[in-house]
């Protein structure tokens, strides 16, 4: 079997986050924009606070385009209680965790620290080319 990477190995780096004041509308249009499912809330001191996912904001775009309500601010909509890995956390436990949950992805923390997200796709592309090795020697 492959050695399996780490977290902080498979991650992605360029990151889309917000802060708990942003405007949620706005935050709604950079992930269209964006074309992401979710980003991390850090506060002014960059710490992680929250994470914003289109299921939070599914109610709140419902609201702002049928009702014509506004919407508030980040901090309103996020789910606060982030579940979260170390940077040295197996991708093969990552992958457990995904397949036992919704989460789509996780932010990666090193010394209490963002340092990145990984996704589902990260981790299926890891396990993936533990595939390809492993055809390689048949």
């Amino acid at each position: 079997m492959p050695e399996t990477k780490t977290a902080k190995q498979i991650m992605s780096q360029r990151l889309v986050t917000f802060r708990p004041d942003m405007d949620i509308l706005e935050a709604v249009r950079v992930l269209i924009d964006k074309r992401i499912s979710g980003a991390p809330v850090l506060d002014q001191l960059g710490n992680l606070v929250g994470m914003l996912t289109e299921r939070d904001c599914l109610k709140v775009a419902l609201d702002a385009s049928y009702y014509r309500e506004s919407g508030g601010k980040v901090e309103s909509f996020m789910t606060p209680a982030v579940i979260n890995v170390s940077a040295d956390t197996p991708a093969v436990e990552i992958a457990e965790r995904f397949a036992t949950s919704h989460l789509r992805r996780l932010p990666v923390l090193e010394n209490g620290r963002l340092i990145g997200i990984v996704s589902r796709r990260d981790v299926l592309r890891q396990l993936e080319s533990g595939w390809e090795l492993d055809a390689s020697r048949a």
